[in-house]
């Protein structure tokens, strides 16, 4: 779990994701769609406009159950009129191959996992770095990344090495700039219960333009009805603890007045606003700006709900 209060390596390496340039190893699945019909398949099965994309690009895709909830988030990038790389958070490859095959009926498609890894490098400095021709050749791909303004480049390949003269970071620091930032990922703030417009997924995720695809009534609905969905993914920031408390527990209930209000999934500490800060779903009925108590073995906490992302990358 996230120190409390991270150590001078820690917030070297923060300040490194935060206002530089660094480089850490993020755990990734990926997946190769090949064969005469690997476009034609996936522009079925995932929300994204897979067509519409030239190879080498990329964009960020939601692949539904028949119900509209959340399989999985993935990346989608073409790299051959007849192939298509996706990657996912570690430990839900299996699952998106499970699920594809699932749905692979006559078509001339094979769908087989890679083993690759990706070096992600972080920070405003990245652009810097690519520009100066130092990303290495070796990966297989360089794939640009963009949430929340937190920038950088994915290397992905059997064996991608982060580029000389860049800072190695560690998942502590990372893990407080995700949060800060409001970046979901599967796991903690995506499961089989989401809703896209939950975690605000669908204006980066979703085509509302394509033909259909798995899951896509849901969606189509909710769309119509302007996304209203019954909780938001949001912010937390925590002044205080209690005393014996070190940090925010992730699963912790949040409620306000008499009622619960919600829950946390994801929680470290922010060397940027000096305190513990949370993800959390909370009830629509709660309006950013407004404190809750954050439920904790000692007792509760006040906690203030924020927009995402609660710090702007610099």
């Amino acid at each position: 779990m996230t120190a409390v209060h991270p150590g001078d390596d820690a917030l070297e390496d923060y300040r490194a994701l935060r206002s530089g340039v660094g480089a850490l190893t993020l755990g990734r699945d990926v997946v190769r769609l090949s064969g005469p019909d690997a476009v034609a398949f996936l522009q079925g099965q995932v929300s994204q406009d897979v067509a519409a994309l030239d190879v080498g690009m990329s964009a960020d895709s939601l692949i539904l159950s028949p119900q509209g909830k959340l399989d999985a988030l993935v990346r989608v990038t073409p790299t051959a009129a007849d192939a298509v790389v996706l990657d996912v958070d570690a430990g839900f490859g299996d699952a998106v191959v499970a699920r594809l095959e699932r749905f692979k009926l006559r078509v001339k498609v094979a769908v087989e996992p890679l083993v690759w890894r990706c070096v992600a490098l972080r920070g405003p400095g990245t652009e810097a770095v690519a520009a100066a021709g130092r990303v290495p050749p070796g990966a297989s791909l360089a794939l640009r990344y963009e949430w929340n303004g937190v920038e950088g480049i994915d290397l992905l390949g059997p064996a991608p090495e982060a580029p000389p003269g860049v800072r190695p970071c560690g998942a502590e620091a990372w893990e407080s700039l995700r949060v800060e930032a409001g970046i979901p990922v599967m796991g903690a703030e995506l499961d089989e219960r989401t809703i896209a417009a939950e975690a605000d997924l669908l204006e980066r995720a979703v085509s509302l333009t394509k033909g259909c695809y798995t899951g896509q009534e849901l969606v189509a609905r909710l769309d119509a009805r302007g996304n209203r969905v019954t909780r938001h993914l949001r912010g937390l920031v925590v002044r205080t603890l209690p005393g014996g408390v070190d940090r925010v527990p992730v699963g912790a209930e949040l409620v306000a007045g008499d009622k619960g209000v919600g829950s946390v999934t994801s929680a470290a500490w922010s060397p940027m606003l000096q305190c513990h800060v949370a993800l959390a779903y909370v009830h629509r009925n709660v309006s950013v700006g407004d404190h809750v108590e954050l439920g904790t073995e000692a007792g509760p906490a006040d906690a203030e709900v924020r927009v995402l992302p609660m710090v702007p990358q610099s």
